[in-house]
């Protein structure tokens, strides 16, 4: 059949890609972590810290451009629909020169990013920032328990853990962390060079 023919072909293309894609001449900086852990601070810091990046509040967009098929009441959320919001960051991911931020990062095609910065928190600091933002208790338990079980780092590492992508793991309790992290970033960005 035809099947060694494609598996021939297959070294040609990154995640079914055509390599082309990867000449980008800024990175591509994926952001994740659980809610409260500060992404969305971190990103608007590492933005204006560096030209080389933009920001995009994955989050925003969902809602802006109704990337979700529904709507969670009782954790007050909507669960977004992957292949929309995929097709949505497309673009700006073949330009490169992208941060961007999500809780959730296992459904995102690996030849988009360049580095994969996975904040944690200490329970305490993260339960106060949901408080914060008015969250219910339920959704605020469900958040710490996701950050103690370090679900958003597993799920970084199990989608890109087999790349060549860089996953750097952020402790982000206070604002010397932050600056420190957002300098480190900084450089990376700054030292990009295209593939």
């Amino acid at each position: 059949g035809s099947s060694p023919h494609i598996l021939a072909q297959r070294p040609a293309t990154v995640g079914g890609h055509p390599t082309a894609m990867l000449d980008r001449q800024h990175p591509n900086i994926l952001v994740t972590g659980t809610p409260g852990v500060g992404k969305t601070t971190f990103c608007e810091a590492v933005a204006e810290a560096t030209t080389r990046v933009r920001h995009l509040e994955v989050s925003k967009l969902v809602k802006e451009k109704k990337l979700y098929k529904e709507w969670d009441d009782e954790m007050a959320c909507s669960i977004f629909d992957e292949d929309m919001l995929c097709d949505e960051l497309e673009n700006c991911m073949e330009e490169g020169g992208c941060v961007i931020d999500f809780h959730s990062s296992g459904f995102l095609p690996e030849h988009w990013f360049d580095l994969i910065v996975v904040l944690r928190a200490e329970t305490a600091v993260l339960y106060d920032r949901l408080e914060r933002r008015h969250y219910p208790e339920a959704k605020i338990k469900q958040n710490v328990e996701a950050e103690i079980f370090q679900m958003c780092l597993d799920e970084a590492r199990e989608a890109f853990g087999e790349s060549d992508v860089q996953i750097w793991e952020v402790q982000h309790d206070s604002q010397e962390q932050l600056e420190e992290a957002v300098q480190r970033v900084r450089q990376f960005a700054e030292n990009f060079k295209p593939a």
